[in-house]
């Protein structure tokens, strides 16, 4: 009996130590100086455009087409024979992004459908050697990005629809591919050395924005932290969100929501609680993220910029979405929202751009934004010339209609301020100005 006590206790202090071993190994994650100096730019950004583009926009149906029509992976693969986007001009696309008044652009290097628009060492599934085009579409925008003045992320897919060693998981399991249990080891080193490429001959990247986490059992082991370690280990500022609707996870920099504005769940896909991380909501200018022929349910301008405005309000960015066609443009509608965008962007960008979430929450009138002692009120739906503001904590010394500086009277109370407008507000967004003492 005294032999198997002993037996235990050895067997639970090897346990004890191989958990201290392992915690020694993989301490904390502490971000760089040059990761928080990211953070911070990157919460000043508030505005970016995601690009969804790969071989899926040439069946025009969306970018789930492959594993919503069970889609044999050898049979899509021969998409890329026919794929030459002959009308895609780096240039144009980043003039007509950074027109609006983005910060940042998101382009899909890999999706789901597992195809690279890159020049990768590790698969000749790719738009150089798999594609008549052979131009590095990544390269392009890179060093256009580079030139203009905007910074370039990276969208990562976690899941893989069409190799053979990626493990079967909810989606794609119609195509075709032999082996449930896939060969992970191979598949991680795969996309290792794919994230490898993507932060060493492309420049400096903004962000990894990694996707499809959710595509396995919550307890399948993704080995995050090496993962997550190699990237900032080859660009320490380098910011990684992961769309795996959870609270972020040991070694992530900003938090993603989809669909969704932070602290809301309409879309289902985020009841996560929101973390003190920079935020980012992303969402479609029409209904899908590729290209669909039969989508032109675009939303207005100002149903954009509210959501910019709203995003904001709650400190976070938006990424609004745009499926470029298979020709290699930008769809008209999607390039005049953009050119509609930067319009107000151009009068009212100061008061989005640089800004942190205001002192007042959100209400069903509007949001705020603040920069220092400046909190602008942005009233998106007030039927009334009257607007109640709770604001008890600072003085408020001076208040101004934004687009002409106007002075606009108010009136002080224990409970806050009452601010009187000149009309009932009919402007996308009405901004006033308070200078706080």
């Amino acid at each position: 009996m005294k032999n198997v006590c002993m037996k235990k206790q050895s067997i639970l202090f090897g346990l004890l130590l191989c958990f201290a071993t392992t915690s020694l190994a993989q301490p904390h994650y502490q971000p760089s100086e040059a990761n928080l100096k990211a953070r911070s730019e990157f919460q000043d950004s508030k505005l970016g455009v995601f690009l969804h583009w790969g071989l899926y926009s040439m069946l025009a149906t969306g970018e789930w087409t492959m594993t919503n029509n069970n889609l044999n992976y050898k049979e899509y693969a021969k998409l890329a024979g026919g794929f030459y986007p002959s009308k895609f001009d780096a240039a144009k696309w980043v003039a007509a992004i950074k027109a609006s008044g983005a910060k940042y652009i998101c382009f899909t290097t890999r999706h789901h459908e597992g195809f690279s628009m890159f020049d990768t060492r590790y698969s000749d599934y790719n738009i150089i050697k798999a594609t008549p085009f052979k131009r590095d579409i990544v390269k392009e925008l890179a060093d256009e990005c580079a030139k203009q003045g905007i910074k370039l992320h990276f969208y990562y897919s976690h899941l893989d629809w069409g190799r053979e060693d990626y493990p079967w998981g909810r989606t794609g399991r119609g195509t075709g591919r032999p082996d449930p249990k896939g060969n992970w080891p191979s598949y991680y080193q795969f996309m290792n050395n794919q994230l490898t490429e993507l932060l060493t001959k492309y420049g400096s990247v903004g962000a990894i924005w990694f996707d499809g986490w959710w595509d396995q059992n919550p307890d399948f082991n993704w080995q995050l932290p090496a993962q997550y370690e190699l990237i900032h280990r080859l660009q320490p500022a380098c910011l990684i969100g992961n769309n795996h609707h959870r609270t972020p996870f040991e070694g992530e920099d900003i938090q993603i929501f989809e669909r969704d504005l932070p602290g809301e769940n309409a879309s289902g896909l985020s009841g996560q609680d929101v973390s003190p991380l920079p935020l980012e909501t992303c969402e479609t200018m029409n209904g899908m993220w590729g290209y669909k022929i039969t989508d032109a349910n675009y939303k207005s301008a100002q149903t954009l910029i509210h959501y910019l405005v709203k995003a904001a309000g709650k400190n976070a960015n938006l990424l609004m979405n745009i499926g470029p066609q298979p020709d290699g443009e930008l769809p008209e509608v999607a390039v005049q929202r953009l050119r509609e965008m930067g319009a107000w962007m151009a009068d009212y960008g100061e008061t989005i751009q640089g800004t942190r979430g205001g002192m007042i929450p959100p209400h069903d009138w509007g949001v705020t934004t603040q920069k220092g002692d400046t909190l602008y009120v942005h009233i998106l739906n007030l039927q009334d010339k009257a607007l109640f503001l709770p604001i008890t904590e600072r003085k408020v010394k001076k208040a101004t209609l934004f687009k002409d500086k106007s002075p606009l009277r108010f009136t002080r109370s224990k409970e806050g301020i009452l601010l009187e407008l000149k009309a009932v507000p009919t402007d996308i967004d009405c901004v006033v100005e308070l200078t706080l003492g």
